[in-house]
């Protein structure tokens, strides 16, 4: 175990890093962040950040020296990178399993391999010949094997022509997936600790636009789904022998649960247990980390989230004093410079005691910010 005031690292200087430095910080603990960006939001909130590259060996070896105990915040981080670490101090999660997570061909053998229900895929490479067998998943969705996020790196393709010209517009090793009618999509958020405990956020219910997630509901309270969401994360997590935070994402089609793709961190779709939760995503990351006690059962309000785009700044600055007149609101806004297109630069959380309060209070929160109804 791992007590404050012991000093952890962060590989990854986004809002993911920072929402746990400031969990890590509640609980007493030091932080060092790793990030490339000398401006990283993360970073800044730390008590020191190195920025440097993720491959820069003489900054691993000085996270490594400063740290007791290391984690990321997003899967993108090489591998090499968190081999070279597990040979100093504690990295959780471990290489082996965010290796998996950083390719969709090796995810989706893991997955097949542990019998577990995925879409119809296929991999293919740029630079061979489109086997026969792609025909039988058209219309389908290409997406890049490696570092796609939000929307990005995915091609939607009707026929083998616009298949051919979208792999050779990628460029790279692609996963072929079957377009499904989905019913919903689904997250569930869980972590394991290096004694083996495990602790779950509620299933949450999401809601997406241009492949990026606009709406969450937390908890999706659908008992049946969440058991069975339970039972396969529980699977997933032995198989990978996994410590730290996992967020496994679900398609729901034709009454089953398909595991859409793993996030070896805390997710967008967790936020609303900043708000709604005795124990948030981010407090489970650094109790995972330094094995401390997981709860052994995380109640939860009624949650609504909303995601904050950087689109939302095109004609200005939104209107926060109106938005924050709504009872039930909490405004997160994560100090990122320019509001791009599709960059997410905040979120908002809508909760109460009663499903009607909070969904009525999150439709005049949409209507503020000029968002179609949800």
């Amino acid at each position: 175990m791992i007590v404050p005031p012991a000093t952890l690292g962060m590989l990854g200087g986004g809002q993911l890093g920072r929402y746990f430095v400031m969990a890590a910080h509640r609980l007493g603990y030091k932080v060092v962040v790793l990030d490339p960006d000398p401006a990283s939001i993360a970073g800044a909130a730390a008590d020191h950040h190195i920025a440097a590259p993720y491959d820069d060996h003489a900054a691993l070896h000085e996270l490594a020296s400063r740290c007791a105990a290391i984690s990321c915040e997003f899967e993108n981080v090489p591998a090499a990178t968190l081999a070279l670490l597990e040979k100093q101090k504690p990295v959780r999660p471990a290489a082996s399993a965010v290796r998996i997570c950083q390719d969709r061909r090796e995810e989706k053998a893991f997955l097949r391999g542990a019998d577990i229900p995925v879409a119809p895929h296929l991999a293919l490479l740029p630079e061979q010949p489109i086997p026969a067998q792609a025909s039988a998943l058209l219309p389908a969705i290409l997406k890049t094997a490696r570092e796609g996020y939000d929307g990005k790196g995915q091609w939607q393709v009707s026929n083998l022509d616009e298949l051919a010209s979208a792999l050779t517009a990628s460029g790279v090793p692609c996963v072929l997936e079957k377009r499904l009618v989905l019913e919903g999509e689904f997250a569930l958020t869980l972590a394991r600790s290096p004694s083996g405990a495990i602790s779950a956020l509620p299933l949450v219910e999401n809601w997406h636009s241009g492949g990026i997630l606009d709406q969450t509901r937390s908890p999706a309270n659908v008992p049946t789904l969440e058991a069975e969401a339970k039972e396969i994360a529980e699977r997933l997590i032995a198989a990978l022998d996994y410590v730290g935070v996992l967020t496994v994402e679900f398609f729901l089609v034709e009454g089953r649960l398909l595991v859409n793709e793993l996030a070896p961190r805390p997710h967008n779709s967790g936020h609303p247990s900043l708000d709604n939760a005795a124990c948030s995503q981010f407090e489970l990351q650094v109790r995972a980390l330094c094995d401390l006690p997981l709860p052994e059962q995380i109640a939860v309000r009624p949650a609504l989230l909303i995601n904050l785009l950087g689109d939302l700044w095109q004609n200005g600055t939104p209107d926060w004093a109106a938005l924050l007149t709504l009872p039930g609101l909490h405004l997160h806004l994560y100090g990122k410079g320019e509001p791009r297109p599709g960059r997410k630069m905040g979120h908002i959380t809508v909760t109460g005691d009663e499903w009607s309060t909070v969904e009525e209070t999150c439709r005049q929160a949409r209507q503020l910010l000029g968002l179609a109804p949800r």
